[in-house]
């Protein structure tokens, strides 16, 4: 039978309430770790998806942000939602097309299931030039490419993926089965060749693959592996001892969130449970981590009957700006080659934001949360969030200063007995003038 891989042990909330925990018993340390941040409130939300059967198994994680050059006040909002497929919204965050991911091949396989999804701009395909969705489905260890149209009668997506696309990391369907497949990616277009590709990382793997998209004659598109990379699945501590997040056994900790400046051709990865990492896109190089989760160095004990890790003491080695997971990554560009790396502190409802600039060494610069926004909106904000995309481009009159999506790993209000995901909008000048201040 097909196997549904749970996560290691609950990380996010058991790893919160440690932290939690430390900070209480020592107040000095709370006033450091866990600064006040601004609160900026979302504008809109999408409706709440819903991952059982009666709301098709859908749960939203990430989001990309397409805008249409001819019409930005028609741009749009292109967002996974897991065994649920693809999800598009318009900037009212009305969904505006559903695509249902692949069904399994096989009464005992894996179904398609929607991770990641980025965008690649001009690919030179035989009909023309056209604008890409591109994302991870990690139920076949596939990419799927979808046109993007936004006048296409019956939608703005069109697949266009090239149906001999072979899996990204596994050998067999009993491999996919086992779900260690293509989980975050990141897509990015190198200017001195024009060749556009994608980073994947592998599920439960500290693998990354670097994918080159390739346009086929018959106007579908399809990739080939250029280069894996595997990042440290083990650490050495200052106290001379290794240290590895404690996982359910067989699990490494693996990378979701990443993002691409193109301006440099450097690669952020997020690896959930030890911070970020900075590498060059082309795979080639040695990675750099440059911040830390709070959690780094926590020894842990994976217990089997509870399904959960029991930490220990906290030795003083992680960062003060993260907390495990370390998700959502993507890039605020600015003039000048200014703007910021942000990403989603899981573990305690915040976003980073770092200095793009490698001179600074992605300098941490501040954060924020998305809180609930007053009435009459009564919207809620974002908590445990999954994915995070960024434009800083005029998006109409309702955004003339540009978008921050976010997702909303627990909606509100809702039905406890039936949870639900969706996605916040966020108004960019506002977390412009949080980050200036």
């Amino acid at each position: 039978m097909h196997r549904t891989p749970r996560r290691a042990f609950g990380r996010t909330a058991l790893l919160s309430a440690t932290l939690v925990a430390l900070l209480a018993a020592d107040p000095a340390t709370a006033a450091h770790r866990a600064p006040a941040l601004p609160g900026l409130a979302p504008t809109s939300e999408t409706a709440p998806l819903h991952d059982d059967a009666e709301g098709g198994d859908a749960d939203a994680d990430d989001p990309a942000i397409w805008r249409n050059p001819a019409a930005p006040g028609r741009s749009l909002v292109i967002a996974t939602a897991k065994q649920g497929g693809l999800r598009v919204y318009d900037l009212d965050a009305r969904e505006v097309q559903s695509i249902a991911a692949p069904a399994a091949p096989g009464p005992d396989d894996a179904p398609g299931r929607f991770n990641n999804v980025d965008l690649v701009h001009g690919v030179k395909l035989p009909s023309g030039r056209a604008d890409l969705a591109v994302t991870s489905d990690r139920g076949s260890d596939r990419l799927r490419v979808y046109r993007i149209d936004r006048d296409r009668p019956g939608g703005p997506l069109t697949d266009v993926t090239d149906p001999a696309a072979p899996p990204v990391f596994s050998a067999s369907q009993g491999e996919i089965n086992d779900q260690r497949t293509a989980y975050g990616l990141a897509t990015w277009t190198d200017p001195a060749t024009g060749r556009s590709y994608a980073a994947v990382s592998q599920r439960e793997r500290t693998r990354i693959g670097l994918l080159e998209l390739t346009a086929r004659p018959n106007g579908t598109v399809g990739y080939r592996k250029v280069r894996t990379l595997d990042l440290p699945a083990s650490f050495r501590l200052p106290n001379g001892t290794s240290w590895s997040p404690c996982a359910e056994p067989g699990e490494l900790p693996q990378v979701e969130g990443m993002v691409v400046d193109p301006a440099n051709g450097t690669l952020y990865a997020g690896q959930e449970d030890v911070g970020i990492w900075r590498l060059r896109a082309d795979l080639t190089g040695t990675p750099k981590l440059v911040d830390k989760v709070r959690e780094y160095g926590v020894p842990g004990t994976y217990d089997e009957t509870t399904e959960e890790c029991v930490p220990g003491a906290d030795p003083g080695y992680g960062g003060t700006h993260l907390t495990a997971d370390v998700e959502g990554l993507t890039l605020l560009h600015q003039k000048d080659g200014d703007g910021y790396l942000l990403a989603s502190s899981q573990g305690d409802n915040t976003f980073a934001a770092y200095d793009r600039e490698l001179s600074d060494d992605n300098e941490y610069e501040g954060g924020f949360r998305v809180t609930a926004a007053p009435a009459p909106a009564a919207l809620d904000g974002s908590e445990e969030c999954d994915g995070a995309a960024v434009l800083n481009q005029p998006l109409g009159a309702k955004y003339p200063n540009g978008l921050l999506v976010v997702q909303d790993g627990h909606d509100a209000p809702g039905d406890q007995d039936r949870p639900a995901t969706n996605f916040k909008f966020v108004d960019l000048g506002k977390v412009l003038d949080a980050l200036d201040d």
